[in-house]
């Protein structure tokens, strides 16, 4: 099979804020010292020569990009200054734009600015669509239970639109990635799913990708050593990532919860209940778990406190903007809803909540909120090539 070279890669990646490692020369100090390097993920330096000698496919193909947490270990002992660790992070970004069929990351990642005035728009069409199916005339009315002004079922069925675009978009990155890296490591269909013995490495390879690695931080938690003697607890990178992750889940499950308690009559969109109410107590640790990891996550990039976060472009921020946004304004709904009489700020925050928070879903395709696909599907293939080789030993 012949192997297509792509002369314009390693410029191509640049323009998604790559360092020029071209100044590499393979010496592999940088695999000799990342705590997550195997005979398995020997990176950065093999990904690194597939961009230096413009193998799109196999950078692509590459579930190494994605095991790799960005800890700034390989930056830091760099011989030439070629920061590995960041032409990581730029091949992550390359790769979401590659997977996804519209173009729309490309543009998210490479024109920032054009990216901010999309995200405003997109947020801005959620808001409008939803106070043009507003009846405002009795805003200010007490007797008035709080989002009236908004029609539930507006609301549900434009929720339903945003996430059936979102994982159709979804899909297709999936499918694409999926696709890449069996091509690359040789894996089929007959080898997950094959027999029985097939199946067990599968849902081997499934726990181990979404409870251990991705909900349990374990790699990240006790290998990736790179703050864990000098950085306090509280603001260690795997334990706010972890407390990010968990919070944005429990949100998730909260909303679940809550629509169930709808669907069975217990309660109506919008009004009080019992803050021991599970839906409302699981939303609250959650919303203060997420907005905790993404303050902190946002101080830290704005202060520069490690190698990791001393570079941000304007997809970081923009995606730490959503969901900060999307954390916040849902606390101060919650205080609107348990005053004696609902504010009339009260609906305006709603709208700008649930115009953000189905921004962000919708966009998750092609920001930086891609990664909560694409990384547990590395995950997985990294956990596939490790039970294969251990079935083959």
């Amino acid at each position: 099979m012949a192997t297509v070279v792509n002369i314009d890669l390693m410029g191509d990646l640049q323009k998604f804020g790559a360092a020029d490692v071209n100044a590499c020369f393979s010496c592999g100090n940088c695999t000799a010292i990342c705590p997550l390097s195997d005979n398995d993920a020997t990176f950065p330096r093999r990904v690194i020569r597939y961009a230096q000698v413009g193998l799109t496919d196999e950078l692509l193909g590459s579930k190494e990009l994605w095991t790799c947490y960005h800890c700034g270990l390989c930056s830091d002992s760099c011989p030439t200054q070629a920061d590995p660790g960041e032409f990581m992070a730029a091949a992550r970004r390359y790769a979401i734009a590659s997977y996804e069929p519209t173009g729309l990351a490309r543009v998210l990642y490479t024109k920032p600015v054009i990216g901010t005035v999309i995200a405003v728009l997109v947020a801005a069409f959620f808001a409008t669509f939803m106070l043009t199916q507003a009846d405002l005339g009795g805003i200010d009315a007490p007797e008035l239970a709080l989002f009236d002004f908004v029609p539930n079922d507006v609301v549900h069925w434009l929720g339903i639109v945003v996430m059936a675009a979102m994982f159709l978009a979804g899909a297709w990155g999936v499918v694409r990635m999926v696709r890449a890296i069996g091509k690359r490591d040789g894996v089929t269909l007959k080898d997950t799913v094959g027999s029985g013995a097939a199946w067990k490495r599968t849902l081997g390879a499934v726990w181990d990708s979404l409870g251990i690695e991705s909900l349990g931080q374990k790699r990240f938690r006790d290998d990736c050593h790179d703050d864990q003697e000098v950085e306090p607890l509280w603001r260690r990178r795997w334990l706010v990532h972890a407390l990010t992750i968990w919070g944005f889940l429990g949100l998730f499950g909260a909303t679940l919860i809550d629509y169930g308690l709808e669907l069975l009559g217990i309660k109506e969109t919008g009004t009080p209940i019992p803050l021991w109410y599970p839906s409302r107590a699981l939303g609250t640790v959650a919303g203060l778990s997420l907005m905790y990891g993404v303050t902190v996550f946002m101080i830290g990039r704005w202060k520069k406190w490690s190698t990791a976060q001393a570079d941000s472009k304007g997809s970081d921020w923009l995606f730490l903007s959503l969901l900060w946004i999307t954390g916040f304004t849902g606390f101060v709904i919650e205080v609107a809803l348990y005053m004696s009489a609902p504010p009339a700020w009260g609906y305006w925050v709603f709208l700008v909540h649930v115009a953000v928070a189905m921004e962000l879903m919708l966009m998750l395709p092609f920001t930086k909120f891609a990664h909560a696909m694409y990384r547990p599907v590395a995950l997985f293939f990294y956990a596939l090539a490790r039970e294969r080789s251990t079935a083959g030993a």
